[in-house]
């Protein structure tokens, strides 16, 4: 990483990401040094002597947050390849408020399509409140991919321009269901999220994502795009027989935005975690809002590298 370099977004990259509701993607690791992250992260997941929660290692929930206490990953939220392009799109004070690995084995379905706003939708309560009704509402989406990711191996789907449009109440709350909800065909696709179907939501009961718009993103390892989580996005299933896809979600808003208000404990994807080990991460500025928790050191008394240009 070149910290003297500003890799900001250019007027015609913003119009672009703010017509489409994405931008990318861009080159953030060269092949081998994905290859040597994947490697040296992917023995540390297991080990969960600081990780923020105590959860059974094989629920969704394990892979949250993770950048609090593996360096490697509380390095990765930090650079500049991202805070600079976020800078434009939310300004300068800016938190990343949690992150997620999201694995697609073999076989594995497709992921529903879906948008976020208060990320509601599973916890039944808002995990983000924006001040004063902001219309912008939800998050910004950096998913890096740690594996190639094509139309075989589960890359993500976008339908450009349906960030400003809700098609779902995530008020209405979810059923968690595994066994029903898993790989039903959705449009000739097998679909699911996690236990839920994404369905139950629905402002419109009837109505379905018009999928001839859909834009697959298709990106190599190391690569990363840039998203409103209301964007309507879904996955490809895997359809390999031997390559598991593997992204990173990093998710930022800016520092006025409350994180988790109200909140001791949350419940979803058939997990639980107390939040007594989390906090925001200032990635950039300062944080505006008081009732949010933030560190400036990971979970092994590592600092986060904050970008202050």
């Amino acid at each position: 990483m070149n910290k003297n370099r500003n890799y900001k977004l250019t007027d015609t990259e913003l119009a672009t990401f703010h017509k489409n509701g994405y931008i990318g993607p861009f080159i953030l690791y060269t092949e081998t040094e994905i290859k040597e992250i994947y490697k040296e992260v992917r023995a540390q997941l297991f080990n969960r002597d600081y990780a923020p929660y105590d959860t059974a290692i094989d629920s969704a929930i394990a892979n949250y947050d993770r950048h609090l206490d593996i360096d490697l990953l509380s390095y990765h939220i930090c650079r500049n390849e991202i805070v600079d392009r976020l800078q434009g799109i939310l300004g300068d004070n800016i938190l990343c408020w949690r992150s997620e690995f999201i694995p697609k084995r073999p076989g594995s379905e497709g992921t529903d399509w879906h948008q976020a706003d208060t990320f509601a939708h599973a916890s039944g309560k808002p995990q983000l409140v924006w001040p004063n009704n902001d219309e912008q509402g939800g998050c910004i989406n950096v998913w890096t991919a740690f594996t190639d990711a094509t139309e075989e191996t589960a890359c993500m789907v976008f339908i450009p321009g349906t960030q400003d449009e809700v098609y779902y109440d995530e008020s209405k709350g979810l059923n968690f269901n595994p066994e029903k909800n898993n790989a039903i065909i959705k449009g000739s696709v097998p679909r699911g999220f996690n236990g839920y179907d994404y369905r139950e939501l629905q402002v419109d009961p009837n109505w379905t994502p018009d999928e001839s718009k859909a834009v697959s993103m298709i990106m190599k390892a190391g690569e990363f795009i840039i998203f409103r989580s209301k964007l309507l996005h879904a996955s490809k299933p895997n359809l390999s027989k031997t390559q598991t896809r593997l992204g990173y979600v990093c998710r930022y808003v800016p520092g006025n935005v409350k994180i988790y208000p109200d909140t001791e404990y949350v419940e979803e994807f058939g997990g639980a975690f107390s939040l007594a080990k989390y906090c925001a991460v200032e990635v950039k500025g300062k944080n505006l809002a008081a009732s949010n928790v933030i560190k400036t050191k990971n979970n092994r008394g590592t600092p986060f590298e904050k970008v202050d240009k």
